[in-house]
């Protein structure tokens, strides 16, 4: 690392610039999928999208595709405040030669570590401070990374199983009297699955489920 930041020290500005930009990209694409996964809203809201499909029992449907696309999009849609804020403290100044990369760094993280903090448990940032050995931060800015993003990351999935339980129990509700009626009935050889689905998308469809589903997911941040 000093190594690297001697050379830009010692290089001409134009050379930095380029040199900045291209390092900029090449480390953004390497870890891109990484930062999405692990420092956005993105593992909560695919956790939440997998669970309905699986609270409708269609097997497929919607596709695999749909929901990762509409996780995206809506983890674009919540994080744009913060993403726009790193591009006009961090990105723009440091494309503009007013603060160095060590510097683009700190101002860029500052708004990714408001979010996860707002969103993480005491409780999970705790356990990783505790276990690293590390002390108390006193603001929001002191707290590391490498104990923030994985608290932020255990806190998101119990909120997305929290989210995925209450989304369950309708439909546990419609399976359980489907599978009473058919064994009363002496159909105890005749799938419960097949007669309760369609009773399900017609409840899931008649409360306009999925935008039940994004507004509580949306208001959960």
């Amino acid at each position: 690392m000093n190594e690297f930041m001697e050379f830009f020290n010692n290089s001409s500005p134009d050379n930095v610039s380029a040199s900045v930009k291209l390092f900029l990209l090449l480390t953004v694409l390497s870890i891109a999928p990484s930062i999405l996964i692990m420092m956005t809203c993105f593992t909560r809201i695919i956790i939440v999208l997998s669970f309905v499909r699986s609270a409708l029992a269609t097997q497929q449907m919607p596709p695999t595709q749909v929901l990762l696309g509409l996780a995206l999009f809506l983890t674009f849609f919540i994080m744009a405040p913060v993403f726009q804020q790193i591009n006009d403290e961090a990105l723009t100044p440091l494309f503009n030669e007013e603060i160095n990369l060590e510097q683009a760094y700190d101002k860029a993280s500052v708004p990714l570590k408001e979010f996860m903090s707002e969103q993480t448990r005491q409780k999970d940032l705790e356990l990783f401070l505790n276990y690293s050995g590390a002390e108390r931060p006193k603001t929001v800015e002191d707290i590391p990374l490498a104990s923030l993003v994985p608290a932020f990351a255990l806190s998101e999935i119990k909120t997305a199983f929290q989210i995925g339980f209450m989304v369950f129990i309708p439909f546990l509700v419609i399976d359980m009297v489907v599978a009473s009626i058919l064994m009363s009935m002496g159909m105890m050889m005749l799938p419960p699955v097949m007669i309760s689905l369609p009773f399900k998308i017609l409840l899931f469809v008649l409360v306009d489920g999925w935008y039940l589903v994004i507004q509580s997911l949306l208001k959960s941040f």
